[in-house]
This record gives C-alpha cells, sequence and structure tokens, in this order.
C-alpha cells in the first residue's frame, strides 16, 4: 500500500491537472471520492455548497474569506452554467457595474434564467444568489460576455434599470454614460419598446451629466415616432459631476470619478499644510523616522520584524550573501529590501523638495519596487522577472470584498492614477488619494501596500507635511478605511484616520 504522502501526491496530481487552465471552482464528481476526501482534509480544496469545492491553502485560516472572494465571480459562471447551460444573464444593474469596472463581491447576485425557480442560494460569508425565474431569454443582440459572465450590453441594461441605480451607483453612472459613444443602440430599444418614461429619465440622466447631445437625440427620436416625452430627473438636487470623455478607457474612468468624488471629503479632514520646509532639516526628519516606519510598515504586511533587526539592517551588520541566517530569513531579507527602498524614497523627497514636480513619483515609484524585492531576487527566492514591473495575474485581498482590476488594464489604470496626482492642486490631498487607490488598483504582484505609502510620503513632502508613520497597532483600523472607501465608496473614513496618524506624535 502506498505511504500517505504518495497518496496525498497523487490526489494533488489530480487536482494539478483540472487547474492546469486557471479553473479554482469545480464540482464535486470532477474529482475521485478519494482524492476529494483527502484534499478537504489537508486544506488544499475547501466546499462552498453541497456538490461544489473551490481551490484553498494549507495556510488558510478559518474564517479567512480570500479563497472565496478570489473565487466568487468564476463559481457564479460555473455554476450558472451547469444550472442552465447558456440560458442565463445576470441583471441589468449588476451589468452596467461590471461594465463600469467594478468588480466588488455584492452581498447578493441576481441570476436570470427561464429555468430558475426564484429560489435563494445561500454561499459563504454573507454572499448569495437570488435565481430569478424569467419567461425567455432577450434577444441576442443584448447581451454579451464580459470576463465570462453573461450580461446586458450597455444600451440594453440602461434601459432595463430603474432611476434608483442612478442615485445610488453616482460613479457607475457617470463611468457608463461617458462610454457611451453613439446614441443608436439606445434609441433603437427604446424606439422599439415605446419607453416614452424610460426615455425621458435617460433623457434627464445624460443632461445633467453634461451630454445634452444624446439628450436631445433622445427627446427628438421619440417625439418623431409620437411619443411624449417629458424629461424626469432623477438626480435632482444631488451633486452630479459632468460625464467623462467617451474616449476615457473604463479603468481610467472610473479612477477619475473616484477622485472627484472623494476629493472634497478628504480636503475637509486634512490639517492645514505648511510651506515647503528647509530641505535639510526635512530629510534629517526622514532619516530619524527610518526605523520606527520600518518596524510598524512591515509589520503591518505580517513580517515578524523587530526593532534590532531593523537597527542591525540600517547599521549594516547585516550580510545576506555571508551569514545563510540572513540569506534565507525572509524577515531580515524584506527588512533589507525596505532600507534600499526607503533610500530610493528619500531620494525622491529631497528632488521634491528641491524642484516641488511631483511628476518623479510616476517613474520612481518602480524602482522603489524593484529595491523592495531585489534581496529576495538576489537570494534565489524569487525568479528575476518578479522585478519586471506590474503584475500580469489576479491578485486578491485578504479579506477584502475588493477585487483588484484586471492586469490587462493595468497600464490605463496607473497612467490616469498619475495624471490625477499630477492635476490635482492640493499636495496633500493627492498623498491621500494616491495611497488608497494605489492600493486599490493593486498594481504589483506584492508590496502594494508599502509602495501605497511610500508614494503617500513623497506626496506629503510636496503638501509640507511631515512623514506620517502608519502603525501596526492601527492595523485592523487602517484596514477597514480603506474597506470603506474601496467597497463603499466613501474615502472620509481613510482621510480621518490619515489625519489622525499627522496629528499622533512620534514615539
Amino acid at each position: 500500500m502506498p505511504p500517505p504522502n504518495e497518496k496525498l501526491a497523487a490526489a494533488l496530481d489530480e487536482l494539478r491537472r483540472l487547474q492546469d487552465d486557471g479553473t479554482r471552482i469545480f464540482r464535486s464528481s470532477d474529482l475521485t471520492r478519494t482524492s476529494r476526501e483527502r484534499l478537504l482534509k489537508h486544506g488544499f480544496l475547501r466546499e462552498v455548497m453541497r456538490g461544489w469545492l473551490m481551490s484553498s491553502s494549507p495556510q488558510t485560516r478559518p474564517g479567512d474569506t480570500t479563497p472565496w472572494f478570489a473565487t466568487f465571480w468564476e463559481f457564479c459562471r460555473r455554476y450558472s452554467e451547469d444550472a442552465f447551460g447558456a440560458a442565463w444573464h445576470l441583471s441589468p444593474e449588476q451589468s452596467l457595474l461590471l461594465h463600469a469596472e467594478n468588480t466588488t463581491v455584492p452581498r447578493q447576485v441576481i441570476l436570470h434564467s427561464p429555468g430558475a425557480h426564484n429560489h435563494l442560494v445561500d454561499l459563504p460569508f454573507g454572499t448569495s444568489f437570488f435565481a430569478l425565474r424569467e419567461k425567455a431569454m432577450p434577444p441576442p443582440r443584448d447581451l454579451e460576455v464580459v470576463r465570462g459572465l453573461r450580461v446586458y450590453d450597455v444600451a440594453a441594461a440602461l434601459v432595463r434599470v430603474s432611476g434608483d441605480f442612478f442615485t445610488s451607483q453616482p460613479i457607475e453612472t457617470r463611468i457608463v454614460l461617458g462610454g457611451v459613444r453613439d446614441p443608436s443602440p439606445l434609441l433603437t430599444r427604446l424606439l422599439e419598446g415605446g419607453h416614452a418614461i424610460v426615455a425621458g429619465r435617460l433623457a434627464a440622466v445624460f443632461r445633467r451629466h453634461g451630454r445634452g447631445e444624446i439628450a436631445d437625440e433622445i427627446v427628438a427620436a421619440m417625439r418623431a415616432a409620437d411619443h411624449d416625452v417629458r424629461e424626469r430627473d432623477p438626480l435632482a438636487g444631488a451633486v452630479v459631476h459632468a460625464a467623462l470623455p467617451p474616449s476615457t478607457p473604463p479603468i481610467a474612468a472610473r479612477l477619475q470619478a473616484m477622485w472627484s468624488a472623494a476629493r472634497d471629503a478628504v480636503l475637509a479632514e486634512l490639517p492645514r499644510t505648511k510651506a515647503i520646509p528647509d530641505r535639510g532639516a526635512y530629510l534629517h526628519a526622514i532619516d530619524d523616522v527610518y526605523k520606527l516606519d520600518a518596524y510598524h510598515s512591515l509589520s503591518i504586511e505580517g513580517y515578524r520584524v523587530t526593532p534590532e533587526l531593523v537597527a542591525r539592517v540600517a547599521s549594516g551588520d547585516w550580510d545576506p550573501d555571508g551569514i545563510p541566517a540572513d540569506r534565507d530569513n525572509r524577515d531580515a531579507l524584506a527588512a533589507h529590501g525596505y532600507w534600499l527602498a526607503f533610500q530610493r524614497v528619500r531620494d525622491t523627497v529631497a528632488r521634491i523638495l528641491e524642484t516641488g514636480d511631483r511628476r518623479i513619483v510616476r517613474t520612481a515609484h518602480r524602482a522603489w519596487y524593484r529595491e523592495l524585492f531585489g534581496p529576495f531576487v538576489s537570494a534565489g527566492l524569487l525568479t528575476p522577472a518578479m522585478l519586471g514591473g506590474y503584475r500580469n495575474a489576479p491578485v486578491y485581498l485578504r479579506g477584502s470584498r475588493h477585487v483588484p482590476p484586471r492586469s490587462e488594464v493595468l497600464g490605463d489604470a496607473m497612467s490616469a492614477l498619475f495624471d490625477l496626482v499630477e492635476q490635482e492642486p492640493h499636495a496633500g490631498v493627492a498623498a491621500v488619494l494616491a495611497h488608497w487607490l494605489v492600493g486599490y488598483v493593486h498594481p504589483f504582484p506584492d508590496g502594494n501596500g508599502r509602495i501605497a505609502r511610500f508614494v503617500m510620503n513623497a506626496l506629503f513632502a510636496a503638501a509640507g507635511s511631515p512623514w506620517t508613520v502608519i502603525r501596526v497597532d492601527e492595523r485592523d483600523a487602517y484596514l477597514a478605511a480603506l474597506e470603506t472607501a474601496s467597497v463603499g465608496n466613501d474615502a472620509r473614513p481613510f482621510a480621518r484616520f490619515v489625519a489622525a496618524q499627522m496629528r499622533r506624535r512620534r514615539s
């Protein structure tokens, strides 16, 4: 009889074959009973619901939401295809959210299908599906596939959503309306259905977002077909930002809309800024805060770093080439990488203080990242490709319902983000929002939290604000504030949190 380790190896090989194409959600029947039970026992699989499994890791702790949130949308697709074949689609509201690059895991997804039975499917961590029965599928032209999910196209979804969508989802509304270049698909659906009330509502919404030419087209076309169209604005009384240019990539439009929606709230929370400080005194203060900053920043990321280790690295009493314990210790390598990156950030700050030019950060943040992980590459723990730059695969945030943007859109995302940094009149606002949105985009394979804090502090120099340490004892509040900003579209708690850290006396 094979020993236990060989049995587990055989089960893992069976799982590997299923995962070769990137699949992480499986029917129980996809694996043999013996392999399934062994993989569940050792934590390589976890149950989603009866008959369905998801990939996991033995290191995943009970209650960790990460494996589930990382596979949520894949489960949505696999479950729907298994239950309804091709005869299903998501709701018009969820369709518009996905078109607007909003991939936050919702509390509930509504699936539409002629084969559904109006039943609720309870899922892990307070999420669920509701399978809503409909008489027949929409015309094929109304549907498209977005990242494997069957959704309404933008025109069909806009005709079907209620006015509440525009008031409850202002950022997504701005992005979607900005992406409408040609009103013809919208007009066709409005005219075919005789949707005079919907036409009046959409005309009003487009007009409120600065797209008067489309609003006029809607009204003229409907009246030409003898429909009585009256514009009724569901956004009356709301503060509305102008729609973005139609040529703006959706992820760039999303970041621009999030920035403009948040900046006033952030500005209201920040302490009053000062003039650009004396360059020498400011850099001396940064040198003084290094040990405190390194200890807290690395500890936030889960490294077991002591003040003694930080001091040893800073003093040069550390030999990754000659001391095996230093070469193999990830905590020590992380501390060494942080020291190297900190020196690069210090150089960037010096240039900002000298020139006042925030544009330096656009390219400098890549160098900081390479310094962070250079020691790991030198030690052979990471491949050189790790230093190549932005990630080329999905990444997921532990415990967060926010799913960072697809790797395919990172170029547009980061270019838009640094455009916003450079255009923002208030450097302190730029610092706080850049911290949040670097984390939101999560451009690198690892180290995004450290890079976000470096970006914030480099920009604080341009604002005349001191280097601000986010402390590990505030980690839960820090992550909760970021979650509220990314999932709840409310950046004020994060700005309030950062402002409190700015006022906190260093110790």
